[in-house]
């Protein structure tokens, strides 16, 4: 039996999404030529943006569709930078950003001469509030994380959007880890913000809702002005030139409207199973513990620390027993440096390397669960005999 417990890296393809795909993959035509082939491309686009603007609660015209999640957030940001007030030179950054969002910003400082300023996580990972509000005057833009993509904390979203409202600074929300797990209204998180304030953009990618990976969508409020990354045409309000993906939008569309629909029923799913997966990671390492928040939380997401036992050699360990886990985010796979999420905590760098996220998705089973349990005491015991360490589990 193999066990597969990384679905915030990426998700295995739904059905309906594979459907979508290969369905559409027999359109021959161009989605912006004039003759009926590429009209048939173009309705086949249409449809999937008008459904995914249902799924994210957005007009249509505001769905850009990108690359993926890291294309989102770069046309998010940069595209906001180019289109700053005059003078206006900060960029408010909480720590633990993905690093789609920590190399864009530092890419802007080091080119541009943009001000960062960093706003501290608590304890438990979340943004903390008061410090978001208080970097916001007189920034350029703002970003900041629905929920963590390595803790699974999830943020009060509503409440900075609201603060970049008040303050006059357009602001990106990156639902990338959030996305078809907890409810994201775009439409609602943007209120009654002024034209080019407030809430102007938010980041979605197909992968982790059970869509194609290489596919995403930026949602672009219609009073929003960003500059573009790509230039060559007038493509999708001329944000993003080039000839779009017609089968990975549709994909896209198909497995973010099954997430969707389903999503009150699959979190408490995912919920009682996440529970049972720490209480019993907790029970069988006594040591352990969880790090993030345990209320505000995915529904999917275990993120543990396990003392004196490295984070890698379990990942192998537990890969050698058929178990898929990671130890953070997979952009930074094969980095050995310690998670800069994990320092954001106030942790320290032996913590950092000592941490296990292990995700569940639409695919998983109480059956997975005992299987990472049944294989963990083990793991964690040769581990720590490989640091030198020894501490008691229990089997």
């Amino acid at each position: 039996m193999t066990v597969y417990l990384d679905h915030a890296a990426a998700t295995p393809l739904r059905p309906e999404a594979r459907d979508a795909w290969l369905d559409a993959l027999t359109s021959a035509g161009n989605a912006s030529s004039v003759h009926s082939h590429g009209q048939a491309a173009r309705r086949i686009l249409e449809e999937a943006r008008e459904a995914l603007a249902g799924a994210v609660g957005c007009e249509p015209v505001e769905v850009v569709f990108t690359s993926g999640g890291t294309e989102s957030v770069n046309l998010a940001l940069k595209g906001l930078w180019g289109a700053r007030r005059p003078r206006a030179a900060a960029i408010v950054l909480p720590d633990g950003e993905h690093h789609a969002t920590l190399d864009a910003v530092s890419h802007l400082a080091e080119r541009d001469g943009a001000e960062v300023r960093p706003v501290p996580l608590d304890v438990e990972g979340g943004i903390r509030i008061s410090a978001f509000s208080d970097a916001l005057d007189g920034a350029a833009l703002a970003t900041a994380l629905m929920a963590g993509n390595e803790t699974g904390t999830i943020n009060d979203v509503a409440t900075i959007a609201a603060a970049a409202g008040d303050r006059g600074v357009p602001l990106h929300i990156d639902a990338i880890a959030a996305f078809g797990h907890i409810d994201v209204d775009f439409r609602r998180l943007r209120g009654d913000a002024a034209a080019g304030v407030g809430l102007c953009a938010l980041s979605v990618s197909a992968h982790k809702v059970g869509g194609p990976a290489g596919t995403g969508a930026l949602v672009v409020s219609r009073t929003a002005t960003l500059t573009p990354l790509l230039h060559g045409g007038g493509h999708q309000r001329r944000l993003r030139a080039g000839s779009q993906d017609v089968a990975g939008a549709a994909a896209f569309a198909a497995a973010a409207t099954a997430a969707v629909s389903d999503l009150a029923a699959e979190a408490d799913r995912l919920t009682l199973l996440r529970d049972e997966l720490i209480r019993g990671v907790l029970a069988a390492v006594p040591d352990a513990r969880l790090l993030g928040s345990r209320e505000r939380r995915l529904p999917g997401n275990v993120h543990i620390h396990i003392p004196d036992a490295a984070g890698e050699t379990l990942l192998f360990l537990l890969d050698q027993r058929g178990v898929s886990v990671s130890t953070g985010s997979a952009c930074q796979a094969g980095v050995t440096e310690p998670s800069h999420v994990v320092l954001a905590l106030g942790e320290d760098e032996r913590v950092a390397g000592e941490v296990l996220r292990m995700t569940l998705g639409h695919t998983s089973t109480a059956a997975d669960v005992a299987a990472v349990l049944a294989a963990l005491p083990d793991a964690v015991a040769r581990a720590r005999a490989a640091s030198g360490r020894r501490r008691g589990t229990r089997s």
